[in-house]
């Protein structure tokens, strides 16, 4: 169904929270906005499903489903999935349409920048504090996040100036510490100027930025004491309006500005303030410095106790976050695409798997130009500046060369359908079997978000035997590695000798069969489990072996987060080598059913394939 976009726009100023924004906000969010119809009884996403869209109902009625327990239906005027979206965590609930429904499908950008104002920040805030079905996650780590004291949220020395000090001068100062308020010492109280107030008081009041700081700050200042529990100062930060409380400390001295966007993104064990940091950066530095509060973010989600899949998803999220602002200074710095493109993830980040360990494989498509010099000119350069600044940011590239930057990952949509169509025609070919492995796990992460155009070519790769066969050989030719002590495989030689490799031993073989399962019931790009679960239900695996790969890719993942956490904190490099005589009995006993679970479902597939 197609819609205007002024339709769209009045409908959604009458709907919390874009009630509330300014109309021409509004009007952009309507700009960007998809219509949806979905019919009565279809799922509009799953439970644990990733989601990067704030949906509102236009018409109809939408069920919200726990664990195959209807607990809400919500009805026109009403948003749902801006939990997930914002936290970059799967949805904690499956969506119906519980008759024919019309639906506006936000993009998470869009969405995320219109919330990330005052009122916006208020409407999230309440709506995550009082989660009507966001089915938390981590009960008992919310809980703490929430009792927390205040103090422990101040990140650095406040910015404190004498009241004489001019508007500009203190403007200066701000600037120059990245910071939102400044704080006016006045002897025995303080007084505070926002950088909402500097729009306000002084540049829509035409005042001059030459008068004083005390002409146009708030006085007295609101303070809160350091043993305030989180949560209270944020309901009480809502309530007065505010977006800074200065912080004192139990002598009264000053410790530091605490602001809302802290406070939520301590409420939601999210990384939306992350994400709004990198899209506010200016430079690649900024972007650089961003970057580094990644892992700390993830150590923090990994403390809560929340699921390894779970903080995984969040960090792919942040990683496409910075991908795209270094794309969008890109293309600020070397001109307009002359096409249009997407820039596609792969592997484990496209399946939202990514760990700190991860490299990051990339690529291009770009439409309706065949094979160009010029515009190939322009791809490549814009890849090369992206990848150097992912590698600035922390991440290296593939080592396997499967990047954007590599020329052989560059090409128009045309030549990546035929491309395609010979590697399903002929799978014997030399790397062919491996670079259907990557092309079908790729995502697009920027420009073009339509579908998944590479990995779609290959959705027909269910009816090509030959192409199946050699990707479930694959999946049975990664085992773990040989030798054993005290019942575990390990190295037996080399560099890690002594050493578990979690990831070519567990992560692999997983990934490898969900894959091959996952084609042969006509599903491309997906998360692993989510192709687990697909191949299941289309009958190419059974339910038993399902529940097997299921659980041990999530014993996996648990055990290699615990361990690259660990080396995080010690200020080593992480990676997948883990000496099993480090480990717990309970992890060694645990290894070694994921593991024996794993040998038992690739024999039975290696009994299927002698035999058909």
């Amino acid at each position: 169904m197609v819609s205007s976009t002024p339709d769209i726009c009045d409908f959604l100023v009458l709907s919390p929270p874009f009630a509330d924004l300014d109309r021409r906000e509004v009007e952009r969010v309507a700009a960007a906005t998809e219509v949806e119809f979905h019919l009565a009884g279809s799922l509009i996403f799953s439970q644990a499903q990733a989601n990067e869209h704030l949906r509102v109902i236009r018409r109809g009625a939408v069920e919200i489903i726990h664990d195959g327990r209807v607990l809400d239906l919500i009805g026109e005027g009403e948003i749902f999935g801006h939990a997930s979206m914002l936290s970059g965590l799967p949805t904690g609930f499956a969506a119906r349409a519980a008759e024919d429904t019309l639906t506006y499908r936000i993009p998470a950008e869009v969405a995320s920048s219109a919330l990330s104002g005052p009122t916006g920040l208020q409407f999230v805030a309440r709506v995550l504090l009082e989660d009507p079905h966001g089915i938390r996650r981590a009960p008992t780590a919310t809980r703490e996040q929430l009792q927390q004291p205040v103090g422990s949220l101040v990140g650095s020395a406040p910015l404190v100036v004498a009241p004489a000090t001019t508007v500009r001068e203190a403007a200066r100062q701000m600037t120059a510490a990245k910071a939102t308020a400044v704080l006016v010492d006045l002897g025995s109280s303080l007084g505070i100027l926002t950088d909402r107030d500097f729009r306000s008081r002084v540049v829509a009041s035409g005042l001059s930025v030459d008068d004083p700081v005390s002409a146009v700050m708030t006085h007295p200042a609101y303070t809160v004491a350091e043993e305030r529990q989180a949560g209270e100062v944020l309901i009480e930060m809502l309530d007065r309006g505010f977006r800074h409380f200065p912080v004192l400390s139990a002598t009264g001295g000053l410790l530091g500005v605490v602001e809302d966007s802290d406070l939520v993104a301590v409420q939601t064990h999210s990384s939306f303030a992350l994400r709004q940091a990198i899209a506010a950066a200016g430079s690649l530095a900024d972007l650089g410095e961003t970057a580094r509060r990644l892992r700390p973010t993830l150590v923090a989600m990994h403390e809560a106790h929340i699921a390894a899949l779970d903080v995984q998803a969040m960090f792919s999220v942040v990683v496409d976050a910075l991908t795209r602002r270094l794309l969008e200074l890109a293309i600020e710095e070397g001109g307009e695409p002359p096409v249009d493109f997407a820039w596609l993830s792969l592997g484990s980040q496209a399946r939202r798997e990514a760990v700190p360990s991860s490299d990051i494989d990339s690529a291009i498509v770009w439409f309706g130009a065949e094979e160009d010099d010029g515009v190939r000119s322009y791809f490549e350069d814009l890849a090369l500046r992206t990848v150097t600044g992912l590698e600035g940011c922390g991440f290296q590239p593939d080592t396997h060369r499967a990047t954007a930057s590599d020329p052989l990952f560059i090409r128009p949509l045309n030549a990546w359908k035929k491309a395609a169509e010979v590697l399903l025609e002929n799978p014997n070919q030399p790397n062919a079997v491996m670079m259907v492995s990557v092309l079908v796990d790729s995502r697009p992460v920027f420009g073009v978000h339509t579908g998944t155009p590479v990995a779609a070519a290959f959705r027909s790769a269910s009816h090509h035997a030959r192409l199946l066969r050699l990707l479930a050989r694959l999946a049975l030719a990664h085992k773990p590695p040989t030798g054993f002590l005290r019942g575990l495989v390990i190295e037996d030689s080399g560099e890690h000798r002594g050493h578990l490799d979690l990831k070519l031993g567990g992560v692999v073989p997983i990934c490898d069969l969900a894959r091959w399962a996952g084609m042969a019931a006509g599903v491309t790009s997906a998360p692993t489990i989510e192709r687990i679960r697909a191949a299941s239900a289309a009958g190419k695996i059974g339910e038993g072996d399902a529940r097997t790969l299921t659980e041990a890719f999530e014993v996996i993942s648990e055990l290699r987060l615990d361990h690259q956490v660990a080396q995080l904190a010690a200020g080593v490099e992480p990676d997948d080598f883990v000496r099993p005589d480090e480990l717990s009995a309970l992890s060694r006993n645990h290894l070694k059913e994921v593991f024996r679970a794993i040998a038992t479902v690739q024999r039975r597939v290696a009994n299927e394939l002698a035999y058909s």
